[in-house]
């Protein structure tokens, strides 16, 4: 029932916004690309690392094969499809964000459970006073400055020519890098066999702040090919030496996409499925994530990492004062009685069917009655009960109905609500 302070704040604003292909991606071109510097992180602009970009090959599709379009509600932002697509394929049947099935929903559930506006935008917030508003803004400030990031999904073997060529002092520039940067290895131009590839915009349906793409990809019933380096390396599907998931150690498949997250390093690499939060476990939807101490985190729980949550509004709290109750973090004016909306800080109160209730509506409607005094018992106060009936534990309420012998501690016979001492005193009251 006692107010805690909050622990320590800092960040402003919303997670900053970004349009498919923005992220990881460059324009589509043919020339052969040359590594550049990586590009420091900004608050208000997504982490990009330089484009590495090979001549596509078009794989030729038969007039007789059957042509399948599936739509995506978003798809990884990366100009090569076949990363696109198999990057999807990679992930479990029932989170793949197909249009219209379930996994398209548990994204949406995802979206909203792990990227809460309220943990974004101030004016998303219930009656914030100015000194909570302006740690808010500390706060939000701070996670675009040390944490936010979204993945980049590319071939490892790309990414460890990338940083050969990195180490090798190559430079920068050169014909199919896109200015200011990208995923190293994700642009390929056109790769994709069947006509109507391609990613759209945004599916608009998430938080302000944070966009996503969506796509319909077409291709041969058999699975979508890419570029020729790609359709090479899908069908040997081999282990790869030196390139073993951060989070379940295994190593990555030849031609299979591996996701990167800038904030970690990219010396660290997740397969598709094991890119989640290492408090829940979910997937990080549309690959935002926050990383903290070598650990990745969804929104939700980085939040919660960093102030407490309160259990009634499910806003951070950013007050100097709180109280803890029942294992949770409340506001002052949240942790309320759930009958007549009354604070409870510093009171007494009942959990009531794991509700919170004041003393004077426990009594009223909660409280059980004494089957001696008829009157409601009181919650501190200590009871006998025996199947459907109680008593306060009392001389004057738990007794005999025959000789008003005091029965604490004794041997006790109950028919219905009379208590009894002996056969001889329950033929007094019971024939």
């Amino acid at each position: 029932g006692s107010g805690h302070p909050a622990g320590a704040s800092v960040g402003s604003g919303k997670p900053a916004g970004t349009s498919a292909g923005s992220i990881g991606s460059a324009p589509q071109g043919h020339g052969q690309g040359h590594p550049a510097p990586l590009i420091p992180s900004k608050a208000d602009k997504f982490p990009s690392v330089p484009i590495s970009a090979t001549a596509a090959s078009v794989v030729p599709v038969p007039k007789d094969v059957p042509v399948k379009s599936i739509t995506y509600e978003w798809a990884p932002p990366v100009p090569n499809k076949y990363l696109a697509v198999r990057y999807i394929e990679l992930l479990p049947p029932e989170k793949r964000p197909v249009a219209g099935s379930e996994g398209a929903v548990y994204r949406r559930k995802q979206m909203a459970r792990q990227l809460p506006e309220h943990d974004q935008d101030p004016s998303k917030c219930h009656e914030l006073s100015p000194a909570e508003v302006k740690q808010m803004e500390q706060y939000v400030r701070k996670y675009k400055d040390e944490a936010l990031g979204v993945g980049d999904v590319l071939l490892p073997e790309d990414m460890a020519q990338v940083q050969a060529g990195r180490q090798a002092g190559s430079g920068a520039g050169g014909a199919g890098n896109a200015t200011g940067g990208g995923a190293p290895g994700a642009a390929s131009g056109q790769g994709m066999a069947g006509p109507g590839a391609g990613v759209r915009g945004g599916a608009g349906n998430e938080p302000a702040g944070l966009r996503a793409g969506a796509g319909t990809f077409s291709g041969p019933a058999g699975g979508a090919m890419g570029t020729a380096a790609a359709a090479g390396a899908m069908s040997a599907g081999l282990p790869l030496k030196n390139f073993s998931c951060h989070h379940c150690k295994k190593p990555m498949q030849l031609g299979e996409p591996a996701v990167y997250a800038e904030r970690a390093g990219y010396d660290k690499l997740w397969h598709p499925a094991c890119f989640v939060c290492c408090t829940c476990k979910e997937l990080l939807v549309d690959m935002i994530y926050f990383w903290k101490k070598d650990s990745m985190y969804c929104g939700r729980h980085y939040g919660d990492s960093e102030k407490p949550r309160c259990a009634g509004c499910d806003e951070l709290i950013f007050s100097n004062e709180y109280t803890q109750a029942e294992g949770q973090n409340w506001h002052l004016k949240h942790f309320c009685c759930f009958d007549c909306d009354c604070v409870l800080a510093g009171e007494t109160y009942v959990m009531e069917k794991d509700k919170p209730v004041c003393q004077p509506c426990y009594m009223t409607s909660y409280a059980v009655k004494c089957s001696s005094c008829q009157k409601p018992v009181e919650p501190e106060a200590q009871r006998v009960s025996y199947g459907e009936h109680h008593w306060h534990a009392e001389p004057d309420c738990f007794k005999c109905s025959g000789c008003t012998k005091c029965l604490m501690g004794q041997r006790f016979m109950a028919v219905k609500n009379f208590l009894f001492c002996s056969v001889e005193c329950k033929k007094k009251i019971i024939n």
